[in-house]
Order: C-alpha cells, then sequence, then structure tokens
C-alpha cells in the first residue's frame, strides 16, 4: 500500500515535526515538571489518545471542513485556548501542597488524562496538521486513501509516544531535583500555571498567523 521511500520520508518529516516543541510537547513539559514523571507519561497517553481523533478526522473528512470553514476552524481553536488559560488559572489559584511523583493520586492521573485527551482534541494546530501534511504522503493509485492515511496516522501515533513520552522522563527527572530545593516548591505552581496560559494565547493567535 505504502512504498519504503515514502514511509522513510514520513517517518523522518514525522520526527522532525515531533521533536520541535510546540502545545502538546510543553504542556507535557509542564505537567512532568509540575507533578512528576507519572503524571507526565499520564498526559502523554492523554494526548495520543487526542490524536486518534484528528487521525480519524482525517481520514474520514472532518478535517476538510474544519480547514475549509473559518467559522468551525475558529470555534476550535478558541474552545482550546480557553481550556488552556483555564487550566492555568486554576493552578495559580490552586493553594494545594505540592505533591510528590508518588503521590499523585489515582483520581488526580484520571484528571490528567482527560484533560490531555480534550487539549489536543481542541487543539486546531494538530486538526491542521493531520489535514495538510498526512495528504502529502497518499498516493491514491495505491489503494485506498482513507487506509493510507489511517496507516500514516498509526505510525504517527508511534512516534508521537515515543518523542513525547522522552520529554516527559526528562522533564519529570528535572522536575523531581526541582522539587528538592525548598526555594523552587512556591515558583512551581505559578510556572505551571503561567505555561498553561500562555499555550492558551499561543493556541488562540496561532490561527490568525496562519491566515495572513
Amino acid at each position: 500500500m505504502l512504498d519504503w521511500a515514502t514511509l522513510v520520508l514520513f517517518i523522518g518529516a514525522a520526527t522532525l515535526l515531533l521533536i520541535s516543541p510546540g502545545p502538546a510537547v510543553l504542556y507535557i513539559v509542564a505537567r512532568s515538571i509540575d507533578q512528576g514523571r507519572w503524571a507526565g507519561l499520564v498526559s502523554v497517553f492523554g494526548i495520543a489518545i487526542g490524536s486518534l481523533f484528528h487521525i480519524a478526522a482525517a481520514a474520514f473528512g472532518l478535517s476538510a471542513i474544519l480547514a475549509s470553514s473559518a467559522l468551525a476552524f475558529s470555534l476550535i481553536k478558541y474552545l482550546g485556548a480557553a481550556y488552556l488559560v483555564y487550566l492555568g488559572v486554576r493552578t495559580l489559584l490552586s493553594k494545594e501542597a505540592v505533591d510528590l511523583p508518588g503521590d499523585v493520586d489515582k483520581r488526580r492521573l484520571r484528571e490528567i488524562f482527560y484533560q490531555g485527551i480534550v487539549v489536543n482534541v481542541l487543539n486546531p494546530k494538530t486538526a491542521l496538521f493531520f489535514f495538510a501534511f498526512l495528504p502529502q504522503f497518499v498516493d491514491p493509485a495505491r489503494g485506498s486513501s482513507t487506509l493510507q492515511i489511517l496507516a500514516l496516522g498509526a505510525i504517527f501515533f508511534a512516534l508521537a509516544l515515543i518523542s513525547d513520552g522522552l520529554y516527559a522522563l526528562l522533564a519529570g527527572t528535572i522536575g523531581h531535583w526541582i522539587r528538592g530545593n525548598l526555594q523552587f516548591l512556591r515558583a512551581q505552581r505559578y510556572f505551571a500555571g503561567t505555561v498553561y496560559i500562555a499555550l492558551g494565547v499561543a493556541t488562540a493567535v496561532s490561527g490568525a498567523r496562519q491566515g495572513k
């Protein structure tokens, strides 16, 4: 269905895109530093599950609707931005003690997982990426375009788990060191909250820049 040359080119291009820090990576890094490696890895899986929505959307046409409709694109964009800002504000206003990685209970992990899904599902950059990027490697002469997009999406999904997982482990390790230093304990919450708000603002303005 897909020739080797196309697969190698796709894997190389996807890897370059994945290792470049974007909203999803920064979200994972913030979670890892804020609550440890386990929380970071859980957010990785949430982000990954959210990407499955965009893979299916690209394969079955929803991304085409989002890209062609300014109203739909704007709606998704600002919903995603608002959600990130909400997470940031809630983090800044929270007065809970900082948890060590082993202290993050199951309820918190579930919440982080679902937040990761929402963040990526409402990320218009991800939707536009799958609409504009994956089709470049699809050859209708080689069979079903839908199946080809699903196959490429599965490869991207696996690569994302690896790269995002490495980011989570590294950031979680750094976060553990930071939590061992008392002068960073108070600043940690403000760091995470500021990152979430910055991501929300970046998400809101990214669409305007792309439209110019």
